[in-house]
């Protein structure tokens, strides 16, 4: 570890009642381009974990937060994410393997989910009951209101450490909850650096609570605590699962997995589509979970289509992520780089045809593109999670929308097209949380309703609507 890096490191403990503790025993944090250890973080046990739900829960039930002071922190901690934008983007690189533009941005879109929350702060609302719909009960008055529901567990992946983890905890604060954050033990420190900026800004102790540790012990402990009353999750469908289980009747977001699908008609304007399809396919190095990892080509630009998508990817070039011009870092690991990597070669047996990368360098996987293709192939069956983008050519729209379907994921789609009405034929006809007309799968703002279908799970993010998640409805009448 270089000075310059440890000099910028958060409090490597856990967070519990207002105070970084003292923890167990120590789970190493890698540069996931070097390798190299970076810093050893206090794994949570389970006695620690229970206090932290403790100290959450009684934080509660001291008192709500008063709605403009939860906004008051919240802008506060927003702007000190800017003033710490160099040292938060040399956490993100070193423990992501992020490239400084990917970091940028996640820091950059923080601020903006943060500054949503806050204004979502002062304006929770419910509505007026119409009684006049019913003989007799004209003169009765009606209406709701929104109420915190006590401890949210909120559990974050390791491909977004600072923004999602942003949208968990800051609309849970934001509606008057308190938190319980488990973050990913591969990514651990962003999360930390954030929490440490919500003390320093004010917020009342207990209110966010971080535990560390393996997924499989620490989610188990936090699933077994009935006092949590909400979980919010975002990660593989087989763990959202088993969180769904151990929730019971308790209410739960859940993010899952996904196969995104992005489709070029005809009609479609290139200059527009493909520079956002190649953003949309190799940043993060492809662990998006809205990356698009199938590309629909209809027939008639096939040809130009693919070699536009194959010259921008060759100009995204591979590498260190600390170099300015690298547009694809590492993957989260060497092992998962492999795995995607022999995803690629078993498809290329079955007579794929590798049209540009498909090497791997370390934990570095050139940016991928993937033609020949069929159904069968893991890396059109299941999720890659990896800078590689598999190439579908179509006919008629309809067989590309029905394709697009034949998963049993459902998070995101884009769609370019020219023709509005069949845009929008199309958009009611994809089982996906989201679609996007001529933008490619990833497009998101962070103030738009985020959720899927099928087994992408359930539930939004988006402040406005995770605050509407994470409160209850009561109904008061007068006679």
């Amino acid at each position: 570890m270089t000075d310059k890096l440890a000099a910028v490191l958060p409090p490597l403990t856990n967070l519990i009642g207002g105070r970084w503790t003292d923890g167990g025993s120590l789970i190493p944090v890698h540069d996931k381009f070097t390798g190299a250890v970076i810093a050893e973080i206090a794994q949570a046990s389970e006695a620690d974990v229970k206090e932290a739900v403790t100290r959450a829960q009684a934080a509660f039930d001291a008192g709500v937060i008063p709605p403009i002071e939860r906004a008051r922190i919240l802008r506060a901690v927003a702007a000190e994410i800017e003033k710490n934008r160099a040292r938060l983007r040399d956490i993100m690189v070193a423990e992501t393997g992020f490239t400084l533009t990917d970091s940028d941005g996640d820091i950059s879109r923080t601020i903006v989910t943060l500054d949503i929350c806050a204004e979502e702060a002062t304006r929770i609302t419910g509505h007026t009951v119409p009684f006049g719909a019913t003989a007799g009960q004209h003169n009765r008055l009606g209406f709701t209101v929104r109420s915190p529901l006590g401890v949210v567990c909120a559990i974050t992946p390791f491909n977004s450490p600072l923004n999602t983890v942003a949208h968990k905890i800051g609309p849970a604060l934001a509606a008057g909850n308190s938190v319980v954050l488990k973050p990913s033990n591969l990514t651990p420190l962003s999360a930390a650096a954030l929490c440490d900026l919500f003390v320093k800004a004010g917020l009342p102790a207990g209110y966010l609570n971080l535990v560390n540790g393996s997924g499989s012990k620490i989610g188990n402990y936090l699933v077994q605590d009935q006092r949590i009353a909400f979980y919010t999750f975002t990660g593989s469908t087989t763990v959202g699962r088993i969180i769904q289980q151990g929730a019971g009747l308790r209410r739960t977001q859940m993010e899952l997995g996904s196969i995104a699908s992005t489709i070029v008609c005809d009609d479609a304007d290139l200059e527009l589509a493909i520079p956002k399809i190649a953003n949309a396919s190799f940043r993060k190095a492809g662990q998006v979970c809205t990356s698009t990892q199938r590309l629909y080509l209809q027939r008639g630009i096939f040809d130009e289509a693919l070699k536009r998508l194959t010259d921008a990817a060759s100009a995204m070039p591979a590498g260190d992520p600390r170099r300015p011009e690298t547009r694809v870092g590492p993957m989260i690991s060497q092992a998962e780089a492999e795995r995607a990597e022999s995803w690629i070669a078993e498809a290329k047996k079955n007579q794929a045809r590798v049209v540009l990368g498909g090497t791997r360098t370390g934990p570095v996987l050139s940016p991928t593109i993937l033609t020949h293709v069929a159904d069968g192939m893991r890396v059109v069956d299941e999720e890659i999670f990896a800078p590689c983008v598999v190439i579908l050519p179509f006919d008629e729209l309809d067989a590309a929308v029905k394709h697009s379907n034949n998963t049993p994921f459902g998070l995101s789609a884009g769609i370019f097209t020219s023709d509005v009405k069949a845009a929008v034929n199309a958009a009611r006809n994809m089982r996906f949380g989201a679609v996007h007309i001529n933008e490619a799968s990833s497009a998101r703002a962070d103030g738009m309703p985020f959720g899927g279908v099928k087994d992408s799970g359930f539930g939004r993010e988006g402040p406005k609507y995770a605050v509407e998640e994470m409160t209850e409805e009561r109904l008061i009448t007068f006679n």
